[in-house]
């Protein structure tokens, strides 16, 4: 799929000087570990990353490759727009909103007690004497952490993203009825942060609810300010809405650092079979366009997309559920259906 990407991005006639670097399984065979110092030195110096799915390799020291990239980099915002394109089958039609989720704090901190190790224990005894509350010594534990300064932080790019992009609304996402203290600090910065934008419509909804209104009237709601973790299981209800996650483009962005890159996950098993959906990736290289101010030829891509889906004779799998092996069609060939869109529009 990141060839393909690769492909289609060439394709628009911007010029790209690549620097190809491996994380992940294959770079822990080459360099011992998947995640070597040259690529994190390669992203700070190039500012841009278009980025494949990664599988982080059991027993490798990292929970994981990307969350690993989010930390070090300081990725704080993760972008995923959610959008239906003609085309595509799914119940709804015409949703286009954006999931705008914290990246660093919340549960995927990492600090974690494993259960009977001596450090839990301490842990156990010191909730016990400062809240008077026991917590059972067979547990596992780990620490949600919500600050002010990456909720402020969070919250500010969602509202500015909304400006730049014309967006009406944005909607913090939270469980403060009953996590006070965590999803607590998160909505009162928000509430607090929202005053600074008169010009855009704020309301917050409690997590459970917004999963429910989601699939009921999708069409309500705009950009979606999350914490950490509702915004990795919304992203993909959301996903869900628009087709699945093979239509679900992403972006992990920083103050200087962004890198691009597809929702869905890596699925080794398929790997080099030319047989999965290049369509989230593709989005995702669109994603990157606009951002290096390439807004025509990302405008393009995306139409040269957008009719390859329409037309329906040069999709995978995925996208045609219905039809039988012989009318679908594999990675490469999605890429070629595009590039010859492109062709055509750089011809007229």
């Amino acid at each position: 799929v990141t060839e393909a990407a690769r492909r289609v991005l060439e394709a628009t006639g911007v010029t790209f000087h690549w620097d190809v670097a491996y994380v992940g399984s294959q770079a822990q065979e080459m360099y011992g570990t998947p995640l070597p110092d040259h690529v994190l030195e390669s992203i700070q110096k190039n500012k841009v990353a278009l980025k494949g799915p990664v599988t982080t390799p059991v027993g490798s020291g990292f929970r994981s490759v990307n969350v690993a990239l989010r930390q070090k980099l300081n990725l704080y915002a993760s972008l995923r727009p959610c959008k239906t394109y003609p085309g595509v089958p799914s119940p709804y039609q015409n949703i286009d909103l954006i999931v705008v989720r914290e990246n660093i704090e919340d549960l995927y901190s990492g600090i974690e007690f494993e259960l009977g190790a001596p450090e839990t224990l301490r842990l156990i005894e010191l909730v016990e004497d400062a809240r008077g509350e026991r917590i059972r010594q067979d547990a596992g534990i780990s620490l949600k952490i919500i600050s002010q300064t990456c909720s402020a932080r969070i919250v500010r790019f969602a509202f500015e993203y909304a400006r730049r992009n014309h967006r009406k609304k944005v909607t913090a996402v939270h469980k403060a009825n009953i996590l006070k203290f965590s999803d607590g600090v998160f909505l009162a910065t928000a509430r607090t942060i929202a005053r600074d934008y008169p010009d855009i419509e704020f309301e917050d909804m409690i997590v459970d609810n917004l999963s429910m209104q989601l699939v009921k009237k999708p069409h309500q709601y705009d950009v979606l300010v999350t914490p950490n973790l509702y915004g990795d299981i919304i992203s993909d209800l959301c996903a869900g809405l628009v087709g699945g996650l093979g239509m679900a483009p992403g972006a992990n962005m920083g103050d200087d650092v962004a890198i691009f890159e597809p929702v869905h996950g890596s699925a080794p098993k398929y790997a080099r079979q030319n047989k999965v959906n290049p369509i989230a990736m593709m989005l995702s290289g669109v994603m990157m366009l606009r951002h290096l101010g390439e807004v025509e030829n990302a405008d393009r891509l995306e139409k040269a997309i957008a009719k390859v889906i329409v037309e329906g004779k040069n999709l995978t799998y995925d996208m045609k559920p219905e039809a039988p092996r012989d009318q679908v069609v594999g990675t490469s060939e999605v890429a070629d259906a595009v590039i010859e869109k492109l062709e055509k529009s750089n011809k007229s």
